[in-house]
């Protein structure tokens, strides 16, 4: 077991990243996913527990952990009459469908090649942070019939390979569709919900060898680090989505695409061996 000495500082590290997720995801609805997801990574590999599936773990730990925050953030923002419920609702077979396959491909997968994805699909969120424009449109009003059986489940799918919920592209998607950004975010922590709730359930079915995952593991999921995020999170989202509602989020926004952008570039590094 890993001394106490080492243990502590993480512990630490957890409940100030816990608090800093959980700001991001009500504020900028990108979810706190993409912070956790490295986070526990490092803080796992840090540990000693540097194993093939590592990734999987991370993975399985940050959704539990959106999986409460997101029902959170979901119920702040309908009491501000934000949610579309009609996008929720026609979007959630195709969403949570995606979600359950995006289990199964990422059981399959070694640690290396999820840092590999983690990473890619990282630095594409982060340059669209960056560089994406408020009047670029694909659309009047979201899609439906084919095009929304195909996005659908597309979102589902690439959120639990990153581990994160439903913001990083449920709200560009929403805005290029002409969602107002209030409303995308919004209805985006449901997209985390119906993302988060059936992969979770598939990530516990999971087996993760004993050599290979932290402690107090359940399939992939890792209760200390889940309890010790939803710990800070429950109580820094509703700041999060109050501060989305009182203030221009577009400054903030440029400067955690470039954090983004530097975190997935890492990933990528470490993926390649380097």
């Amino acid at each position: 077991m890993p001394e106490l000495t080492m243990i502590l500082p993480m512990l630490g590290l957890l409940l100030a990243i816990g608090a800093l997720a959980g700001v991001i995801a009500g504020l900028l609805g990108v979810g706190g996913g993409i912070i956790l997801v490295p986070a526990f990574f490092y803080v796992f590999s840090g540990l000693g527990y540097d194993s093939p599936q590592l990734m999987q773990v991370c993975l399985a730990t940050s959704l539990a952990t959106i999986m409460v925050t997101s029902v959170r953030s979901l119920l702040s923002h309908n009491r501000k009459g934000a949610v579309d419920w009609d996008i929720l609702r026609t979007w959630a077979p195709g969403i949570a469908i995606g979600a359950v396959i995006g289990v199964l491909v990422a059981a399959a997968l070694r640690s290396v090649v999820l840092q590999g994805i983690f990473g890619v699909l990282g630095m594409t969120v982060g340059l669209y942070l960056a560089l994406g424009r408020a009047h670029w449109r694909l659309g009047a009003d979201m899609p439906g019939g084919p095009v929304r059986a195909v996005l659908s489940p597309v979102v589902g799918f690439l959120s639990v390979l990153m581990g994160i919920g439903g913001g990083s592209f449920g709200v560009p998607l929403m805005t290029l569709y002409g969602r107002p950004i209030h409303r995308a975010v919004a209805t985006a922590a449901g997209f985390g919900v119906l993302i988060a709730v059936p992969s979770v359930i598939a990530f516990l079915m999971v087996d993760i060898p004993p050599a290979g995952r932290p402690p107090l593991t359940f399939g992939a999921v890792n209760l200390p680090a889940f309890a010790v995020i939803i710990a800070m999170t429950l109580i820094t989202a509703p700041l999060g989505v109050k501060l989305a509602h009182a203030m221009d989020p577009k400054p903030l926004k440029r400067v955690f695409a470039l954090f983004i952008i530097v975190v997935a570039g890492n990933m990528l590094r470490k993926a390649a061996g380097f």
